[in-house]
């Protein structure tokens, strides 16, 4: 029973003695605020703008980093395999596993350069002649849209496609011109990858010495996660690239379609773009099915494209990427626009491992901060369980330091 009929309404949560201040006062602390948290945005936008202009000023170096980090994400699994197996001492078995990688890929080109590139300038006309085609169709059809706008359009996807083709058929890869030469960034890529599959691992460990117990253990748990993520990403892709290939390909071969290799070698290497990479190469291919055996054939040929990426997106990624990239369709689509518009095709392709990787370092964080202020559970660590079981030996002689900085402060204890 209430002591009194008209109970005193509760007080707007706030700040002790809220109600004492003036209109101007809150208006001012809020303005206060504001102006704080616009300052601080305003420094990390003039930070994250200063790296990207390093990074390309840099590329000729960054670019060889990145691509010999992706590759030992694949090759350091086999060499920790042949380590344990086998007893291999780790500088041989990262030279054999290297080596073996590079013999199999200059196989692979030597196998099928010959083809793609003697194909590049007809694969180039077959879909120019099918976007005439389209063009006529979609002016026929009296969609409302002028036949200017849609010669415009199409004229500018010819002169990329004959660009394009005739770089193919030249020889000249994208995105090394700052290096110099195709073979010194080649180079560079094989020797960075050796050390980083050598030595990779006891990075981690000699940084979390560096820089102290606390912070080393937020350091190396982040490392840990971010190679784990950027490997998942690597292998899945590599995978997810080779079975839509070899799918659409086979589809392409029954259906009598030419030009099956080039769109093979084009379907494989486009799945490392995600959401576009798929959509260009089935695009690819229907023109060329269009041209070649009209539009029954092409048509069969974007049913057998829609189905192999329907059973990609919705039963394979999901199986094998797990929880690793969790990055929605809209940030892959802007963060390959904004890769390739700044760095061109290979912006396009390392773009969304390292936003993946980024994202991976915000999701701790965020972790550590609803631990640290009791909003949720202590951090889950099984997805990092298996990586840190390797690096188990290496670690434990950096246990002694620990001892001299048992004081230090925790930088994620908020």
């Amino acid at each position: 029973m209430t002591d009194s009929p008209t109970a005193t309404a509760p007080e707007p949560a706030g700040r002790p003695g809220s109600r004492d201040r003036s209109y101007e006062q809150v208006l001012g602390n809020g303005v206060q605020w504001l102006a704080r948290w616009s300052l601080r945005w305003l420094l990390i936008a003039a930070g994250v703008w200063v790296l990207l202009h390093l990074v390309g000023l840099l590329w000729s170096i960054v670019l060889p980093v990145m691509l010999a980090l992706v590759l030992a994400t694949v090759l350091e699994p086999p060499a920790r395999w042949l380590e344990r197996r086998l007893h291999l001492p780790g500088t041989l078995a990262a030279i054999l596993v290297v080596l073996l990688g590079f013999v199999v890929l200059l196989t692979l080109v030597a196998l099928l350069a010959p083809s793609v590139t003697d194909q590049a300038i007809e694969l180039s006309t077959s879909v120019s002649s099918g976007l005439d085609q389209l063009q006529q169709t979609v002016y026929d059809a009296g969609l409302g849209i002028t036949q200017e706008q849609v010669d415009q359009a199409v004229k500018s996807i010819q002169d990329r496609l004959g660009q394009s083709s005739s770089q193919i058929a030249s020889g000249v890869l994208v995105g090394v011109g700052a290096v110099g030469s195709a073979l010194v960034t080649t180079a560079l890529t094989v020797v960075l990858a050796f050390l980083f599959v050598k030595d990779g691992r006891r990075f981690l460990p000699w940084l979390e010495g560096l820089v102290g117990p606390r912070a080393g253990s937020h350091l190396g748990e982040v490392g840990r996660r971010a190679w784990a993520t950027l490997g998942g990403f690597v292998r899945t892709q590599a995978l997810v690239g080779l079975i839509d290939a070899v799918l659409i390909g086979l589809g392409l071969l029954v259906l009598g379609v030419p030009l099956v290799v080039p769109l093979a070698v084009i379907t494989f290497f486009a799945a490392f773009v995600p959401v576009v990479g798929a959509f260009v190469a089935g695009g690819i291919a229907v023109m060329v099915a269009l041209v070649d055996s009209g539009w029954v054939t092409a048509l069969v040929v974007l049913a057998i494209v829609l189905v192999v990426q329907q059973v990609e997106g919705n039963l394979l990624l999901p199986w094998l990427q797990g929880k690793s990239l969790q990055l929605h369709a809209g940030v892959v689509l802007l963060t390959i626009t904004l890769g390739s518009t700044l760095y061109g095709v290979a912006g396009a392709f390392l773009g969304v491992p390292v936003v993946a990787v980024i994202g991976t370092v915000a999701r701790y964080v965020l972790e550590q901060v609803r631990f640290a202020t009791g909003d949720g559970p202590p951090p889950d660590d099984d997805e990092t369980q298996d990586e840190t079981q390797d690096e188990t030996h290496d670690r434990a002689s950096d246990g002694a330091d620990g001892a001299d900085g048992a004081d230090e402060p925790d930088p994620l204890d908020v």
